[in-house]
C-alpha cells in the first residue's frame, strides 16, 4: 500500500503535512458550498449513508463516537443528532474548526470539537467504540500508521468507517469521471475558492489513493477484523468498514 498523500513538488512528510494543512485552511469558508456542487449535492446522501451503516455502533449505550478529519462538520452533526448526544469531532485544520464551530451552533447541535492530528490522537487506548472518517483519510501522509492509530484508540468490538473516494471499476465510467476530476473540477474548484492549487491536488490525491479492495486488504492486515466495503455512486465513493 502507498504510504500517504504527496503533493506536488513536497519532498518530506513533514512539508507534506504543512502544505495540507495549510490548503484546507485557504479554502475553508467555501469548503461546504464547494462540495456540494461539484458533488451536485450527492455528497449529502454518502454521508447519510454512512451514518446508516454505523446506526447499531452509534447507538449503543454510552457509546463514545469521534468523527475524525472532521472538516466543517457535517458528518459529525449527522451522528450526533442520530445518536441525540455529543460526539467528539477533531481536525488537524483550525479554520475548518472554526467552519464546524459555527455550523454546529446554526443548528443548536453542540459535537465536542478540538484539534489534533489523526496519526497523534490524544486519546486513551481502547477508549472509543465508533471512529468515522469522510473524505480525509487519503490526506494522511502515512495510510498505515493511520490504520494502527484506529485501531489503537478503539475498543474490542469498536468499528471504523472510512467513506473516501475511490477508483470506478467500469471502464467507461472510470473514463467519463476521470476527464470531469482533472478537466472541470479544477477549473470550478479553483475559481469559486480562489485556490486553483488545492483543486489541482484534490484530484491528484485521489488517483494516487489505493483502490477499494486495496484498502480493505490493507486493514485486514493491520489487524482489523470484519472488514467490508461498499461502492456507491458507480464506485467514485467507497464506504469501508472495519471492526477492532
Amino acid at each position: 500500500m502507498r504510504k500517504g498523500t504527496a503533493p506536488s513538488g513536497v519532498e518530506t512528510e513533514e512539508q507534506a503535512s504543512r502544505w495540507v494543512r495549510s490548503m484546507f485552511g485557504r479554502i475553508a469558508p467555501r469548503y461546504d458550498t464547494l462540495n456540494h456542487l461539484l458533488s451536485f449535492n450527492i455528497d449529502r446522501y454518502w454521508r447519510a449513508r454512512t451514518v446508516h451503516r454505523v446506526e447499531s455502533v452509534l447507538l449503543r449505550p454510552g457509546a463514545q463516537v469521534l468523527d475524525l478529519c472532521c472538516g466543517t462538520g457535517d458528518l459529525a452533526l449527522a451522528l450526533e443528532k442520530r445518536a441525540r448526544r455529543p460526539v467528539l469531532a477533531s481536525d488537524f485544520c483550525h479554520p475548518m474548526l472554526v467552519e464546524a464551530g459555527r455550523k454546529s451552533r446554526a443548528k443548536q447541535i453542540q459535537p465536542f470539537l478540538f484539534e489534533s492530528d489523526a496519526l497523534h490522537l490524544p486519546v486513551r487506548d481502547a477508549s472509543l467504540d465508533l471512529i468515522t472518517i469522510a473524505f480525509g483519510f487519503r490526506n494522511l501522509i502515512d495510510y498505515r500508521g493511520g490504520l494502527r492509530e484506529l485501531l489503537r484508540a478503539l475498543r474490542p468490538g469498536g468499528v471504523a468507517a472510512i467513506l473516501e473516494f475511490s477508483q470506478p471499476p467500469n471502464r467507461a465510467f472510470a473514463a467519463l469521471y476521470n476527464f470531469y476530476s482533472t478537466r472541470l473540477l479544477p477549473r470550478v474548484g479553483g475559481w469559486i475558492s480562489g485556490a486553483p492549487e488545492a483543486y489541482k491536488y484534490l484530484p491528484e490525491s485521489v488517483r494516487r489513493f489505493p483502490g477499494a479492495t486495496e484498502l480493505a486488504a490493507e486493514m485486514k492486515a493491520c489487524g482489523f477484523r470484519r472488514v467490508e466495503f461498499e461502492r456507491m455512486t458507480f464506485g467514485i465513493v467507497a464506504l469501508h468498514l472495519g471492526t477492532a
